[in-house]
């Protein structure tokens, strides 16, 4: 009583702001399927589940912040099936430090309450959904009606299924072996079901790999079978490894290190199986087209296609435009590293990649190098090396080389930056040892360097240039100094100082 109209209208709209507020609030709670553990709960929860998968991460980590959509999407996915959980260890210290986190994000799979070990799979929704399928549940999922074996080989992944008469047969525990051992990479299923048997010309056993239906095409069979007479589990593992991607898979986040480590041709381009299968499927036939008749003439090299914005820094490493249009672009990275890039554009009929594929078999093309500009002068006490010097600077034999891969961006580098300068200043007399850098991440780092962080030091010495040393050592000039006085192949030159600086270093001393 006696609240005027414009009063009443205003508590109106603020009580109901406030409880729509609220149930957004909750919704937005109740939204997140991802379990939160703490110091206090994490012992007494974690025993609760048969398989789950625990990241521990750092709210200001940026790579945190990156996975967070991808793992909560996962969660949902996967509701039911394993759970996903998350500890905070900026404010749970102490289950952090019991299971060793050092870093952000890890993420570590846990059985019946038990570290099992550090999740290596993909870090995506699709590929963290996949991996865990895996994991859960047997090796190896019994089919008990035809439905279920309808649904089991519909999925997106390829499927391999053993036929057994008798499940209590040698043949069908040798495939159980080859499931327990093979289990995180590919997907299997078992059927004692004689309907089944009947149907795919089984008599007594069998393993048959189906390719998944959306990769279905002219140029192969759907489907391939085990034509060994005896089983074993060694046999049964090379036949699924040899047979598993058929001529050109599609390469995912989930399957990439399966696939890489081979002479590897990869068509990149706007691969899509959920939206556009039709679209994506158009391309990758044109591509087997051309793959299968060398293959047929005997040809070694294995053959995808891939996503070009899922594998946008492959693209760039290959010097290719990821935003390129509708074609195909095309590249070679063999087990060695050496890239070969398809510079004709991708022609529909195919002839530009019969082109391709026959100047690399005949050994015509020209190895792809990512590589700075050699510089016009290099007479500095640290030499610039980048991919198209480094043979004539790293790799000369009469001459030992101390080389550092770096990057412009870290913190690390910038602080070795003067010792090092300083230290090829000391060495500039010497003939036969080179103080030289190289910027990693504009320049193809060669065979047998492996760089994985900054700064990476290297010494390479004369006459043994296949067999680099990784320098472990401090990073004053002194240590380099004294690991070069070890290793060097000749005695060692270092420039002693000026006599000038000593004299009026002892004087002020006086």
């Amino acid at each position: 009583p006696g609240w005027t109209c414009p009063s009443r209208l205003v508590i109106l709209r603020q009580v109901l702001t406030l409880i729509v507020t609220k149930s957004l609030t909750a919704q937005i709670a109740r939204a997140s399927d991802v379990l939160e553990f703490t110091d206090d709960d994490f012992e007494s929860r974690i025993g609760d589940h048969d398989l789950i998968l625990v990241e521990f991460f750092a709210p200001w980590c940026g790579h945190c912040k990156k996975l967070a959509p991808e793992y909560e999407a996962a969660a949902t996915r996967l509701k039911g099936i394993v759970p996903l959980a998350k500890v905070d260890c900026t404010a749970n210290s102490n289950v952090c430090s019991k299971y060793g986190v050092s870093g952000y994000p890890t993420l570590k799979i846990f059985r019946d309450g038990e570290d099992s070990g550090g999740y290596d799979g993909p870090r995506t929704a699709d590929g963290i959904v996949s991996h865990l399928k895996k994991q859960a549940g047997p090796a190896s999922v019994e089919l008990k009606t035809v439905e279920d074996f309808g649904k089991f080989i519909g999925d997106r992944d390829a499927s391999v299924v053993g036929f057994f008469a008798d499940g209590g047969s040698a043949a069908q525990s040798e495939f159980l072996k080859s499931a327990s051992a093979l289990r995180e990479s590919y997907r299997f299923a078992h059927t004692n079901l004689e309907d089944l048997l009947k149907k795919h010309n089984v008599e007594g056993e069998g393993v048959v790999l189906f390719r998944p239906p959306r990769l279905n095409n002219k140029f192969e069979e759907s489907s391939v079978k085990f034509g060994e007479e005896k089983f074993t589990n060694a046999k049964i593992k090379r036949f699924i490894q040899d047979n598993i991607f058929g001529i050109c898979p599609h390469m995912t986040d989930d399957n990439k290190d399966q696939l890489k480590g081979k002479d590897l041709l990869v068509a990149y381009y706007d691969v899509d199986y959920e939206k556009n299968p039709k679209g994506s499927n158009y391309w990758r036939n044109r591509v087997m087209k051309v793959a299968k008749s060398f293959l047929d003439q005997g040809k070694t090299l294995s053959f995808a296609v891939a996503n070009r914005n899922s594998f946008s820094h492959d693209v760039s490493e290959l010097g290719l435009d990821a935003s390129s249009g509708e074609l195909p672009v095309v590249g070679i990275r063999t087990a060695k590293g050496d890239k070969y890039v398809m510079q004709e554009e991708f022609s529909r009929d195919g002839k530009a990649l019969e082109r391709f594929l026959q100047d690399y078999f005949d050994g015509k093309l020209k190895r792809y190098l990512k590589s700075e500009p050699i510089p016009e002068s290099n007479d500095g006490p640290v030499k610039v090396v980048v991919a198209e010097n480094f043979d004539s600077i790293v790799n000369d034999e009469n001459k030992d080389v101390l080389i550092e891969f770096y990057a412009p961006w870290c913190g690390h580098c910038k602080s070795l930056e003067p010792k090092y300068k300083e230290l090829g200043e000391k060495l500039a007399d010497d003939p036969n040892v080179v103080i030289a850098k190289m910027d990693a991440t504009a320049n193809d780092v060669p065979s047998p360097y492996d760089v994985r962080g900054f700064p990476t030091i290297y010494f390479s010495p004369a006459g043994q240039k296949q067999s680099p040393k990784r320098y472990e050592g401090g990073r004053e000039v002194s240590d380099f100094i004294s690991y070069l006085k070890k290793e060097a192949t000749n005695e060692l030159v270092v420039k002693e100082e000026d006599k000038k600086k000593k004299s009026k270093g002892k004087k002020s001393e006086l």
